[in-house]
């Protein structure tokens, strides 16, 4: 079946169409996205302005033709942290369907942690023991822990490289004293939440996910992505120290020019790297692991998992769907397991 995943994040909005069947891992068949920060449409009190709803209801109105055009049989529509914190979220969120008839699942970021840990295990197998995860996104840090296909402790942290971004930098390339002052609240952060955390059993694949750590991957010498997903890509804490300095030092127009960060990524890689760098200190972690799939994988595997369940999807990959599904019911409860 074709089924498309309609994300909704912090700094882009992205289409991703799949041909997926049971078994099998899913092939991207086309996407559609375009750079759309909403973290930077929110005005004095946080709320998103006329401006950033319009362009937000335009996408998702060019998103449903792309699905429908690409024949696709189901569609999940999702939104996170930029959605989900802004004061008038629910008005957005109501806007959106009464405009476009979708409606974005509004997912909490207990649920973005533990599916992006979810398409982790998924893409590594169990060929590997325990996995730690970390993911940061415009708006907010996850990070997932566990044994088995659901993590057994999931946090969300407002550590997002946009939101930091945005809320502590005036100045391009940041004052050092703005620097130290946000290393210190990120650090903290990290630090509060670490004790929740299970001692972690060995051995442990230690992972990361999103474009902000692919960006600091290639920073340090990681092959390009045109180098195709399964190309082994690490992540050093010596390396990304080296790089945190220097990136400060920098302007977004210099960051532009480094391979693997575009103009739109510029001004918050920064930020992205000095929480990359606390989290590995915090957690005791030397290198890491960049995995290619995470939150919009995850999702897709699970619905799969799930009509399957309810029979509305054949061995064969068939579906009894028969159309883009814009209002699917919710498939998303119960997402960290439960410890015993």
């Amino acid at each position: 079946m074709r089924l498309g995943v309609l994300d909704i994040g912090s700094n882009t909005v992205h289409l991703l169409l799949v041909d997926a069947q049971p078994g099998a891992r899913p092939v991207p068949y086309a996407d559609h996205k375009r750079s759309l920060p909403l973290i930077q449409f929110l005005d004095a009190e946080g709320a998103i302005t006329e401006q950033g709803q319009a362009e937000l209801v335009a996408f998702i109105s060019e998103a449903v033709r792309v699905a429908e055009d690409a024949q696709a049989q189901d569609m999940i529509a999702f939104c996170t942290s930029a959605i989900r914190e802004a004061v008038n979220g629910e008005q957005v969120l109501a806007r959106v369907q009464a405009e476009t008839k979708v409606r974005l699942e509004e997912l909490t970021g207990e649920q973005e942690a533990a599916m992006t840990y979810f398409a982790v295990r998924r893409w590594h197998g169990w060929r590997v023991g325990s996995i730690l995860n970390f993911d940061i996104g415009g708006g907010s840090c996850e990070i997932a822990y566990g044994q088995d296909e659901l993590p057994v402790h999931a946090v969300s942290l407002p550590l997002g490289a946009g939101r930091l971004t945005r809320d502590w930098f005036d100045d391009d390339p940041p004052h050092p004293k703005a620097v130290k002052r946000l290393r210190k609240y990120i650090e903290g952060q990290l630090e509060a939440a670490f004790p929740s955390f299970p001692a972690l059993t060995a051995p442990v694949e230690v992972t990361a996910t999103s474009k902000t750590f692919r960006s600091l991957a290639r920073i340090t010498g990681a092959a390009p992505s045109a180098a195709g997903p399964h190309v082994q890509r690490t992540l050093r804490a010596d390396d990304l120290h080296l790089w945190v300095n220097r990136l400060a030092a920098m302007s977004s127009t210099d960051r532009a020019e480094l391979p693997g960060v575009s103009q739109v990524r510029a001004e918050q890689v920064l930020a992205g790297a000095m929480v990359a760098l606390a989290a590995m200190r915090v957690f005791g972690v030397a290198e890491l692991q960049i995995c290619p799939w995470a939150l919009r994988e995850g999702l897709i595997l699970n619905r799969i998992d799930a009509l399957m369940l309810t029979g509305h999807l054949s061995s064969d990959g068939r579906s009894g769907v028969g159309h883009v599904n814009l209002n699917p019911d919710s498939l998303l409860p119960g997402l960290v397991r439960e410890e015993h």
